[in-house]
């Protein structure tokens, strides 16, 4: 049992919740002392969880089970749970329900505008995964996709959405798509093969590359103006510079001739990054809420 417990966690790549949850928790928190000068409750963050975990399972199921053929031909990803045999794709479906189970569940103890927009949440895990088949968009929409995380805390403690939500939804949207951009680089001679649209296939590496920093440029730009929109601080300025230093850096170590470190870039720089932004932003509106 431990042992399917591991395949099932190592096909979902659990350890990656570190890119998208930090942003649901800073939606909530951002969201709570906007409109109610107030933290989230302890309640509320637990219910989060649980929708990030429930949320994040389902489409990472999704994702392992609608393209296990695709995945099977790559040599890259043939060993994943599915192709290699570790788990039946009806195990894989039975966990997809579970997990989709667990998201309504939370959505429903948190607010009722989140309940309303649960059926794109929905839609959206779900059409992502056959984009890649028509569309070299395809990394915009993952993106749109995982900044649901700081949009749907925020709505989740608010039950409302404003120009400020949007504009973290957006930036963690461009955020996601700059990343996978440069993560796709390592396939773009198989998807061009098989017909796969990604946009490294389409407009080759070099052009990847700056389109993903083009992309994160829209992100530094949108966290600004967070800044701008907001009573956030000093601290969060601060965690602005070593978001951007991050940023930079990510960039730095890819190059069309040298994708050696795409996995530092895309792994660990990412963790770091939503990690950091979240902490001084967290830190900030406490600091703000006790004094």
């Amino acid at each position: 049992m431990w042992n399917k417990v591991k395949i099932f966690l190592e096909m979902i790549k659990f350890e990656h919740t570190i890119f998208a949850l930090p942003f649901a928790f800073m939606g909530a928190v951002l969201g709570s002392v906007v409109q109610f000068d107030a933290l989230p409750s302890w309640a509320q963050i637990g219910w989060i969880i649980l929708a990030m975990v429930g949320a994040r399972s389902a489409a990472m199921g999704l994702n392992r089970l609608i393209d296990k053929a695709i995945d099977k031909k790559n040599p890259r990803t043939a060993n994943r749970a599915i192709p290699a045999g570790l788990l039946s794709s009806l195990e894989v479906l039975l966990f997809i329900v579970i997990s989709f189970a667990l998201l309504f569940w939370a959505a429903a103890n948190l607010s009722p505008l989140a309940m309303k927009l649960l059926p794109i949440a929905v839609f959206m895990t779900v059409i992502y995964s056959y984009t890649k088949r028509f569309t070299w968009a395809c990394h915009l929409i993952l993106g749109l996709t995982i900044a649901l995380a700081p949009l749907g805390g925020w709505v989740a403690v608010t039950g409302s959405i404003d120009w400020t939500a949007v504009v973290l939804y957006l930036s963690v949207a461009f955020w996601t798509a700059g990343f996978d951009v440069i993560y796709a680089c390592q396939d773009a001679d198989y998807d061009r093969k098989e017909g796969l649209h990604s946009i490294p296939s389409r407009f080759g590496i070099a052009r990847a590359l700056l389109l993903a920093r083009l992309f994160h440029v829209f992100t530094a730009v949108g966290l600004m103006c967070l800044f701008l929109m907001t009573n956030l601080s000093w601290w969060y300025l601060a965690g602005l510079v070593v978001s951007y230093v991050i940023m930079f850096y990510e960039h730095y170590i890819v190059s069309p001739n040298d994708l050696s470190k795409l996995n530092t870039a895309f792994f660990t720089m990412n963790g770091v990054l939503s990690v950091v932004v979240f902490s001084f932003t967290f830190l900030d509106l406490v600091v703000r809420y006790l004094w």
